[in-house]
């Protein structure tokens, strides 16, 4: 007879992390679209890079991350650091739900880095762990950041910025004097492009 026969596909459903590294890039996309200034990447950090910045910020008893985006580092943070508390800032409207919806435990605040840090109120050692496009931020945002950054860190000998770099030289030019340094910890050529992890804290005598 002249019957058709119809084939049936069975799709099997994305797991979990299939579905955030989806729902990651799409917002990150449309971050990018929307407000390029504030993102200075091509693409969502690297599990290399992402688990490098956890890394650095090992010991800490808070964790503050500064630009947590579509949360790559969140990610890491909290396999690493399952038992730290830890407060993501994340400006844009749209990434901050997203990583609500990812990290129920995460504490996300929806504001400007600089002004998080003048209102928080924590004491002692805090790494800060930042994604900030530096570079592309313009320059009124830019130097009221990194004096915000500057400031939390003097205020407490043991705080300590971790941040990233796509260029073998340090994220921002210090504005507050010469009692904080920068050192580079590690470099992940497992990343494209290949990234510098730096860490800011106070100089040892």
């Amino acid at each position: 007879s002249g019957a058709t026969r119809v084939t049936y596909l069975r799709l099997r459903p994305l797991p979990v992390s299939g579905l955030n590294e989806v729902m990651s890039v799409s917002a990150f996309m449309f971050a990018a679209v929307t407000r390029p200034s504030t993102v200075g990447a091509i693409a969502p950090s690297s599990r290399h890079l992402a688990d490098a910045m956890a890394r650095a910020a090992a010991g800490a008893p808070r964790l503050i991350e500064l630009g947590a985006g579509t949360g790559a580092i969140t990610a890491a943070l909290c396999r690493q650091h399952e038992q730290i508390p830890t407060l993501a800032v994340e400006m844009n409207d749209a990434l901050a739900q997203h990583l609500r919806q990812r990290f129920p435990r995460v504490e996300v605040r929806t504001a400007a880095a600089h002004l998080v840090l003048r209102d928080v109120r924590c004491a002692g050692p805090t790494a800060l762990v930042s994604s900030l496009p530096f570079r592309s931020l313009r320059p009124p945002l830019r130097a009221r950041t990194s004096r915000a950054i500057e400031r939390f860190l003097l205020a407490a000998p043991q705080r300590r910025l971790v941040q990233y770099t796509y260029l073998p030289r340090p994220p921002f030019t210090l504005r507050l004097g010469a009692a904080l340094r920068w050192r580079c910890v590690e470099t992940v050529w497992r990343n494209a492009p290949p990234a510098w992890v730096w860490e800011l804290s106070v100089a040892l005598a």
